[in-house]
């Protein structure tokens, strides 16, 4: 007796364009007084999404309500259809990844197995509506010789960012910033996610810096110099060459005021962004070809590089005033004496 296990090691919740990463375990559960030596013929897994609508609301045409088993009939119970069984239609599939052929295990005898796929950035999120339903799962397909493939299904859940920023210049990407939201309150966390792994500038060092800027009304300016000023609060600075990944967090002091407009003055919030750029390519480090010998890498002494600027709008909102009461150097109390 095989039996085969998925675990997902980072959790069940995903965003779109992330990799999903799975390990398959497969282990002979027949007693350690059997000789016999049992064996699986192949192992696929795959990312499907479903989709499945409502015929009192949503009204398709006939060819998308068509099932898997009815568009492929001539499937057979040996082959590897992730779809199989499931109710409406596939919207998203991904390339079926074959973990092992001809697999042989001896009671209790067990093996893992890593798989990982990345979820298509322009992914439909997983949603249960009245009206339409997106349900993914991680699906894993299993045969023993002479018998029937079964399948296993890992659901999981797909959150979609809409704030993806490219971030390039002219002579090509830098990196990819994630923006969790573009509204806070005072008191609140900006979290961003950098990603350099396909960027093609060398990224040496980035700040981020959260400013306030105050733009006076036209008509209301001494001086056409007077339209508009900045003020710096919180920064955010690090060093990220050979980087691959990594985040920044700008608390937004409870002290600041919010966003707001009257006749004379604008205050808007944004995140200021400089990027320090290689203009020359910088090697890699070297891996040793044994894995126990260990590599040293040095810097150039001089490196020739560019500062790159980008500005991010937010919006800051006010916060609960008991919160906002505790940053304040403000009297409750104050007396007279006539």
């Amino acid at each position: 007796m095989i039996e085969v296990s998925g675990f997902l090691p980072r959790g069940s919740v995903y965003l779109a364009g992330e990799t999903v990463k799975c390990i398959v375990t497969i282990t002979n559960l027949s007693k350690q007084s059997q000789n016999n030596v049992d064996c699986l013929a192949w192992a696929s897994v795959q990312i499907n999404c479903q989709c499945s609508v409502s015929d009192t609301r949503i009204n398709l045409p006939y060819t998308r309500k068509l099932s898997s088993e009815e568009i492929s009939p001539s499937s057979s119970d040996t082959s590897f259809v992730p779809n199989r069984g499931e109710q409406g239609m596939t919207v998203l599939s991904t390339k079926p990844r074959i973990l092992f052929c001809d697999l042989k295990l001896r009671p209790g005898e067990s093996k893992s197995f890593a798989f990982e796929d990345v979820i298509p950035a322009d992914a439909p999120p997983s949603y249960r509506g009245q009206a339409i339903k997106y349900s993914y799962k991680l699906t894993i397909g299993a045969q023993m010789l002479d018998h029937p493939t079964k399948l296993l299904r890992l659901p999981f859940r797909v959150l979609v960012l809409h704030d993806f920023y490219n971030i390039t210049n002219a002579k090509g990407k830098v990196a990819k910033f994630t923006l969790f939201k573009q509204a806070y309150k005072l008191g609140e966390d900006i979290v961003g996610m950098f990603d350099f792994s396909e960027g093609t500038v060398p990224c040496v060092q980035f700040s981020v810096t959260l400013q306030s800027e105050e733009q006076i009304a036209e008509e209301c300016r001494r001086k056409v110099g007077h339209g508009s000023s900045c003020t710096s609060y919180v920064k955010h600075q690090d060093m990220c060459l050979h980087t691959q990944k990594t985040h920044i967090n700008v608390p937004v002091p409870l002290s600041v005021t919010p966003g707001f407009m009257t006749d004379i003055v604008c205050l808007r919030w944004r995140l200021h962004f400089e990027f320090v750029t290689s203009c020359d390519q910088i090697p890699e480090l070297e891996t040793p070809e044994r894995p126990d010998a260990s590599a040293v890498w040095s810097g150039p002494s001089n490196l020739n590089v560019e500062t790159m600027i980008w500005d991010l709008p937010i919006k800051i909102y006010p916060t609960n005033p008991l919160h906002a009461c505790s940053s304040t150097q403000l009297k409750t109390y104050t007396s007279i004496t006539l």
